[in-house]
C-alpha cells in the first residue's frame, strides 16, 4: 500500500513540473540533439517603449546605428504606445483592419488630414523642430508653392485662391509649438503623395535607412515610412515600416504577411515589389528627404 501511495505522489509531482511555467518558458527550447535547453529571442518585446526598444532583430541581425542627432535615431527611438492597443481614426472610431503591430505614441488631429503622405511630412517636420532647424522645415503644396515654415513664423501666413498661394503678412514672429502646427495643418491640406514624391530624391534601395520613404504618387496614392534597420554580415537588410492611411488614423508599425519574421520585412523578399497589408510598392518607388 505504501509503495502505490509513494508511486502515486511521485507521478503527481512528475505531472506538476511538467505543466509548470516560468517566466522564460515560451522562449526556450530543448535541442533534440543534445537535449540541453536553448534560449530562443523574441521579436517582439511589449514593455519596450520606444521602437528600438520594442523589437529585436531577427536571429543573425544586428541594428544599425545612427548619431544621436540624425533623422534616423530619431525614429529608431520614437515612443509607441502600450502593446496591444488599437489603431483609431481621427474621430475616435476604430479601426477594423488590423494590419498593425505597434502604434507610434503621437497625436493623429481632430481633422481627417493626417493620412499617408502628412505623416510622414509630421514625423520629419517633428524631428526638424525639435532640433531647431526651422528653415529645413518646408514642404511643397500641389501646386508648386514652397510653404516654409521659417517664413511662416516670422509673421506671415498663406492665401490660397484660384490655385495660386501667396504669402501675406499678417502677425507677429511666432515660433512657438501652437504655431507650428497650424502651419502643418495648412501643409496637410494642400500638399499629398503628389507633391511629397516630387519634393524627394529617388535612391537605391540598398542604401536603406531609417527615414526613407516608399511612395506612390497618385489621386490616391500612397507612401510609408522606414523606421528602423537592421543587417546581416551578407549585408541584407530588414526593416519596420511604418504609416498611416486614409481616413486619418493612429500612425502604426506595419505587419508583414511573413510570420516568421514580422513585423520585420526582408530586402531579400522583394524581388520588384514590397507587399504591405494595404499597399503594393515596385523598389524603383524608393526615395529619401
Amino acid at each position: 500500500m505504501r509503495k502505490k501511495k509513494f508511486t502515486l505522489l511521485l507521478i503527481i509531482v512528475i505531472f506538476l513540473i511538467s505543466c509548470g511555467k516560468s517566466g522564460k518558458a515560451d522562449n526556450i527550447q530543448e535541442s533534440r540533439n543534445t537535449g540541453t535547453a536553448v534560449e530562443i529571442k523574441s521579436i517582439v518585446i511589449p514593455d519596450g517603449m520606444t521602437v528600438d526598444k520594442r523589437y529585436n532583430l531577427p536571429e543573425g541581425y544586428a541594428r544599425m546605428t545612427f548619431p544621436e542627432d540624425s533623422f534616423a535615431h530619431y525614429l529608431q527611438t520614437f515612443p509607441v504606445k502600450k502593446y496591444g492597443e488599437n489603431v483609431y481614426y481621427f474621430d475616435g472610431r476604430e479601426k477594423p483592419n488590423k494590419v498593425h503591430d505597434s502604434i507610434l505614441d503621437i497625436d493623429v488631429g481632430t481633422q481627417d488630414l493626417q493620412q499617408c503622405a502628412d505623416a510622414i511630412m509630421r514625423l520629419r517636420a517633428e524631428y526638424l523642430y525639435k532640433n531647431k532647424r526651422y528653415k529645413e522645415i518646408s514642404f511643397n503644396f500641389v501646386n508648386g508653392f514652397d510653404a516654409n515654415f521659417d517664413k511662416w513664423a516670422s509673421g506671415y501666413k498663406i492665401s490660397n485662391s484660384s490655385n495660386k498661394s501667396t504669402w501675406v503678412k499678417s502677425g507677429k514672429e511666432d515660433y512657438g509649438y501652437e504655431n507650428f502646427r497650424k502651419y502643418l495643418i495648412m501643409v496637410f491640406s494642400y500638399a499629398n503623395t503628389y507633391s511629397l514624391d516630387k519634393q524627394m530624391k529617388s535612391k537605391d534601395i540598398k542604401d536603406m535607412i531609417p527615414g526613407d520613404v516608399f511612395i506612390k504618387p497618385g489621386f490616391p496614392g500612397h507612401a510609408i515610412i522606414v523606421m528602423d534597420v537592421g543587417q546581416n554580415k551578407e549585408g541584407n537588410k530588414v526593416f519596420l515600416l511604418a504609416q498611416s492611411y486614409m481616413p486619418a488614423q493612429d500612425m502604426h508599425i506595419l505587419k508583414n504577411f511573413n510570420s516568421k519574421i514580422s513585423p520585420w520585412y526582408s530586402l531579400d523578399e522583394i524581388k520588384q515589389t514590397l507587399n504591405t497589408p494595404e499597399w503594393t510598392f515596385t523598389s524603383d518607388q524608393f526615395k529619401t528627404f
